[in-house]
C-alpha cells in the first residue's frame, strides 16, 4: 500500500487573523505576556502606554535573564512549546501562543528586543507585511543593531534594560484607532486587573521573592480579595486533594459582615459585580489567579454564601485535568476534583451563612492548628491525628529514638480504630446529640501553663499568645473556657 500525502501549510493571513479574535481583552492580553517575564525570572515590570498623537503603543519591559537571538527567534514561533512537554514547576506558559495570541489580539506589529550577556537581538512580526505576501508570509523580521537606533521608539526603550532583559512592543493599535479616552480608561481597568491578577507576586508569602510591577512608572499595589489581614475575616481549615499524584491546595476564607469592617474596606472588597457576583473559588496555577469567582456550577451562588471564597493552588503539571485556556482565563475541573470540591462546600457553607445571619460574629471552630486533619484522595476521605500539632511534637521529641517508634504506633492504633461506621450512624440520627468530651479544667490549665511558656520562650509577643492558643486545639475547642482560664492567670494574655 502507497501511502499519499500533500504538506499543506496553514495560510499565513487567515490563521493570524483567527487569533486574533481568540478572545483576549486590553487586560488579559498584558497580562499573559507578564508571564513570560515572571517565568524569565524578573525582578520587576515595566507597563508602560502611549498616545503618541494618535499613533498610540504599549510595552511590557522586564529585566529578566533575556534571550539569545536564537531564542528570540523560537520566542516568536507560534506554538513554540508542546503543551504536554514537562514544563519547569514555576513556569507560567502553557501552549507556547500566549505571547503572539495576546499581542496579536490588540496590535498589527509586534516587536520583541532582548539583550543577554551585553548583547541584544530584535524580531518583528508585521501583520500588514503578511497581508503583503499571503503566499510567502511566515517572514519573520530581523534587525541588526544599527537599525535599532534609527527606530525612535525602540531606541528610547533600549535604556531600559541593560545586561539581561526584555522588550515586548506592541505597535498598530488598529483597534483604538482615534479612541484615546478608550485607551485609557482600558489602561485605568488594566491596573486593577493586574494588581488582582498577580498579588501573589506583589506581595508573596515568607520566603518568596516579590516582584515589582509599574504601570506608566506608577507602582501597583497588591489587591487580595480574601482580606486575610483584617481580624473578622475567618481563615478556616486548609484541605487537599490528590490526584495523578499531585496535591491540590484548597483554603476557604469567610470575608468579615459589613458591620464589621469599615464602609470604604467592604466597598474595596466587593469587587467588580459585588459580593454576590464575587463568591465561589478563586483558581491559581503557580500563585497566578487564572479563574475567579465561581462554583463551577456545583452550587448556586445565593445571598447567604457571598461572603465566602475559596483559594484552590494547582500545578502546572495538572493543566490537562484543569482544561486550562490559551488565554489562562478559563479552567474546569476534572469530575474526581469536583465530587471533592462539592464535598468542601457543602461543609463551609454554614460558615458563610453563619456569620452573614449573624453579622459577624466570629465563629468558635476557626482552627488554624488542628487536632486532627482531612485528606481526600481517590475518591475516599481520611481523618489523621496532626503529627505537626505542637503537642505531639514536644511528646516525641522528649522520647528515647526506641521508644519513638512505640508513639508512632500508638498513632497509628487511634487513627486506624476510629469508629467510622458509628460515627456516621450517629450524626445522621441525631447529629444534635454529638458533643465533646466534659471539659477538664486542671487539665487544660496546664496545658496552657506549657504553651505559654514555649511561646515566650520563643519570642511570641504577649499581646498575640492569647490569639494563637485559642486558634490550637483543644484551646480552640473551648474558647469560652479558655478565656477565663487566661483571665485567672492574671489577665496578662487576654
Amino acid at each position: 500500500m502507497n501511502d499519499k500525502f500533500l504538506n499543506i501549510q496553514p495560510s499565513p493571513l487567515a490563521l493570524v487573523q483567527s487569533l486574533r479574535d481568540i478572545g483576549y481583552s486590553m487586560e488579559s492580553a498584558i497580562a499573559d505576556v507578564i508571564d513570560n517575564s515572571i517565568t524569565a525570572e524578573a525582578e520587576t515590570i515595566h507597563v508602560r502606554f502611549a498616545w503618541d498623537d494618535g499613533s498610540p503603543w504599549l510595552a511590557v519591559i522586564d529585566d529578566g535573564c533575556g534571550m539569545t537571538p536564537v531564542e528570540l527567534t523560537d520566542a516568536m514561533r507560534l506554538g513554540s512549546k508542546n503543551p504536554l512537554e514537562e514544563r519547569s514547576k514555576n513556569d507560567l506558559g502553557r501552549f507556547g501562543l500566549g505571547l503572539k495570541t495576546a499581542s496579536f489580539s490588540q496590535c498589527r506589529q509586534l516587536t520583541l528586543i532582548s539583550r543577554k550577556g551585553g548583547m541584544s537581538a530584535c524580531r518583528e512580526w508585521d501583520l500588514d507585511l503578511v497581508e503583503e505576501n499571503p503566499d510567502n508570509g511566515w517572514r519573520l523580521r530581523v534587525f541588526e543593531d544599527s537599525e535599532l537606533q534609527k527606530d525612535n521608539i525602540v531606541a528610547g526603550l533600549l535604556p531600559c534594560i541593560h545586561q539581561t532583559g526584555t522588550i515586548v512592543l506592541l505597535r498598530k493599535l488598529d483597534r483604538y484607532d482615534g479612541l484615546e479616552k478608550k485607551l485609557n480608561s482600558l489602561v485605568e481597568h488594566t491596573r486593577t486587573h493586574l494588581e488582582l491578577v498577580f498579588h501573589r507576586f506583589l506581595s508573596p508569602s515568607r520566603g518568596r521573592k516579590s516582584i515589582k510591577i509599574f504601570l506608566n512608572n506608577d507602582p501597583l499595589a497588591a489587591f487580595n480579595p480574601f482580606n486575610p489581614s483584617h481580624p473578622a475575616t475567618q481563615e478556616l481549615p486548609q484541605q487537599f486533594i490528590h490526584v495523578e499524584g499531585q496535591s491540590v491546595t484548597v483554603q476557604p476564607y469567610v470575608l468579615p459582615h459589613y458591620n464589621k469592617i469599615s464602609r470604604d474596606e467592604y466597598e474595596k472588597y466587593s469587587g467588580q459585580g459585588g459580593y454576590l457576583q464575587n463568591q465561589g473559588f478563586y483558581v491559581y496555577r503557580n500563585r497566578r489567579l487564572i479563574i475567579k469567582g465561581t462554583w463551577f456550577r456545583l452550587i448556586k451562588k445565593e445571598e447567604l454564601t457571598k461572603l465566602l471564597r475559596v483559594q484552590i493552588d494547582l500545578p502546572n503539571s495538572l493543566d490537562h485535568l484543569w482544561k486550562i485556556d490559551v488565554k489562562k482565563s478559563h479552567a474546569s475541573p476534572p469530575e474526581a476534583i469536583r465530587s471533592e470540591l462539592k464535598l468542601i462546600i457543602d461543609r463551609i457553607a454554614y460558615a458563610g451563612k453563619k456569620v452573614y445571619r449573624q453579622r459577624g460574629k466570629k465563629l468558635a471552630n476557626t482552627v488554624k492548628v488542628p487536632g486532627w486533619t482531612r485528606t481526600a484522595a481517590g475518591g475516599k476521605i481520611t481523618y489523621e491525628i496532626n503529627k505537626e500539632h505542637p503537642l505531639i511534637v514536644q511528646i516525641k521529641n522528649c522520647l528515647q529514638k526506641e521508644q519513638q517508634q512505640g508513639f508512632n504506633d500508638l498513632i497509628f492504633m487511634l487513627e486506624s480504630s476510629f469508629p467510622t461506621e458509628l460515627f456516621y450512624s450517629d450524626v445522621a440520627k441525631n447529629p444534635e446529640a454529638l458533643s465533646k468530651p466534659t471539659f477538664d479544667e486542671n487539665q487544660v490549665s496546664q496545658l496552657l501553663d506549657i504553651f505559654i511558656k514555649q511561646m515566650v520562650a520563643s519570642g511570641v509577643p504577649e499581646t498575640e499568645i492569647a490569639a494563637r492558643l485559642k486558634s490550637i486545639d483543644p484551646f480552640a475547642a473551648y474558647p469560652d473556657e479558655t478565656e477565663k482560664l487566661l483571665q485567672k492567670k492574671g489577665g496578662m494574655y487576654e
